[in-house]
């Protein structure tokens, strides 16, 4: 399965705000999600409410079925190099991340991979009140789920270079533009993180 974020992940992207509010008083904190893996069978309608929304053009399913999630998903759960991960907060789906290895697949030849580094998307669910802050507590979230690993030294991620909103938000994680690769699907602004500018934003 071929998405942006990335958000923004991702990861492929998320369904980010035009402008991606600081964390404040209220904002949901990293250690209050729970990350577990898809089930493509029974997360397939609702994922597939997700990826269609107008929000999440640049995760490019917006013409799929729930029957074409549901393949997508499982060619995931079945791939060597790939998961993906139902994100929750005080029990209710909130966000999906995906996590690939970029020196296999999405980003092979097309960067200087290193050991350590782990690829990710994120897209967070549609909401009809947003919250203030919570699209930068799910990327924090991610972030802290992924470097939870001792063997992830970088996540690096690959959104539309169109995707500004996303942009701006992976910056205030930590994340700096390396450039941007050509994929097959889009034109991409590589950018990566390391553990140390992630720690250092929190």
């Amino acid at each position: 399965m071929t998405a942006p974020e990335s958000t923004t992940a991702e990861p492929p992207e998320p369904a980010a705000p035009a402008e991606p509010a600081p964390a404040g008083p209220g904002t949901p904190a990293p250690a209050r999600f729970v990350f577990r893996p898809v089930d493509p069978g029974a997360d397939a309608a609702l994922l597939h409410r997700w990826v269609v929304h107008p929000k999440a053009s640049f995760w490019l399913m917006g013409d799929a079925t729930r029957e074409d999630v549901e393949r997508a998903y499982a060619e995931i759960a079945a791939a060597p190099y790939e998961d993906a991960f139902l994100g929750l907060h005080g029990g209710e789906p909130v966000c999906v991340m995906e996590r690939y290895d970029p020196a296999r697949v999405e980003l092979a030849g097309l960067y200087p991979a290193e050991p350590g580094d782990v690829g990710m998307h994120f897209l967070v669910a549609p909401a009809d009140a947003p919250v203030h802050g919570f699209t930068r507590a799910v990327i924090r979230a991610v972030l802290a789920e992924l470097f939870a690993d001792p063997a992830t030294r970088r996540v690096v991620v690959e959104p539309d270079v169109r995707n500004t909103a996303v942009h701006r938000l992976n910056a205030t994680v930590g994340f700096e533009i390396v450039g941007t690769v050509v994929k097959p699907e889009k034109d991409a602004l590589l950018s990566i993180c390391t553990r140390e500018r992630f720690e250092a934003t929190r």
